[in-house]
């Protein structure tokens, strides 16, 4: 372990973000009723030009009016290419209500992005004298996103989450797909004849993982475009959660009972967590730093496991 100890991240639950345009307020309701643990409300990619100030209007008001529970409630603002985002920004910030909770940076690129716009939250929230300090999560849906993950993770003592957008990440590299995440048809090896299926993300998911363990940010995976398609669905946030990602997007609600499902530690796990951490304290007390337990090694290591997973479950329940 360095010296520099690795912080933890946020201690909240995101299994699953829900996606909804601002520009469909009807739908707000229902998302407040659903089970995402996340609501992300759109401003950008789901709102036609035409209908930015409406949507952006429609959202403000959803921040007074919206029961939102214990839910954390994000907003996706225009990216910084566009002449949108700034107004987006200033009119959450000086008309929105205290609920917002965080702010969701699309096509963040570098550090300075992040810099940006946490100088104007900062200047806005100073201005309104408002008491909650607003949060940030940003997606990394470019070549040069991910080539400077790294210094994104580290850009901001704002940033909680950081999530992969694969269908504008694919375009930014050039990848020969139209596919929102999951597995591409053509991305496959040849063995002895036989087709085998890899994850064209796999790389990008480790990087993001690794940035966000480092500096103490929830990694998030994005969305999977097929929504028709549950198996696939549940496959890529499998692989996701066995990589490291906390949650996933659900860009329609059927998706929502499958991140939910793949996120939320099975009562097998939280038992035999509660049970490692058990037979742990039994090997501390006779002044042993590891023990057998169902006849594997279990040592430190295994207890910051089994602590992840028993304080997952411990949210979930509360």
């Amino acid at each position: 372990m360095s010296f520099r100890i690795q912080p933890s991240p946020p201690s909240r639950l995101n299994r699953c973000q829900l996606f909804g345009p601002g520009s469909r307020p009807a739908l707000f309701e229902k998302m407040a009723a659903s089970a995402a643990d996340v609501i992300n409300l759109d401003l950008e990619d789901s709102v036609a030009p035409s209908d930015k100030q409406t949507a952006r209007s429609n959202v403000i008001a959803a921040t007074h009016d919206i029961d939102w529970g214990n839910k954390r409630l994000s907003v996706r603002i225009n990216s910084l290419d566009t002449p949108y985002w700034y107004r987006d920004v200033v009119d959450l910030l000086e008309k929105g209500g205290e609920r917002l909770d965080q702010i969701m940076i699309p096509k963040v690129g570098c550090a300075g992005d992040l810099y940006a716009v946490d100088a104007l939250v900062t200047a806005v929230e100073s201005a309104m004298g408002r008491s909650k300090r607003l949060a940030f999560e940003v997606i990394i849906e470019s070549a040069a996103g991910i080539a400077h993950v790294e210094e994104i993770a580290a850009a901001s003592p704002r940033l909680e989450a950081m999530s992969l957008g694969a269908a504008d990440f694919a375009a930014s590299m050039g990848m020969a797909t139209t596919g929102i995440g999951g597995t591409q048809e053509n991305y496959y090896m040849l063995h002895d004849g036989s087709r085998y299926w890899s994850d064209p993300w796999h790389w990008a998911q480790t990087a993001i993982v690794a940035a966000c363990r480092t500096h103490g940010i929830l990694p998030v995976d994005g969305p999977l475009g097929d929504f028709g398609d549950d198996e696939a669905y549940r496959a890529q946030a499998l692989r996701s959660a066995t990589l490291g990602m906390v949650g996933k997007w659900a860009i329609h609600p059927k998706q929502i009972a499958l991140a939910n499902e793949v996120f939320t530690p099975s009562a097998q796990a939280v038992t035999e967590a509660r049970e490692i951490l058990a037979a742990m304290e039994t090997a501390k007390a006779n002044g042993e730093g590891a023990t057998v337990y169902k006849g594997r090694l279990v040592d430190i290591a295994s207890i910051k496991q089994a602590k992840v997973i028993v304080r997952q479950s411990e949210m979930i329940q509360s």
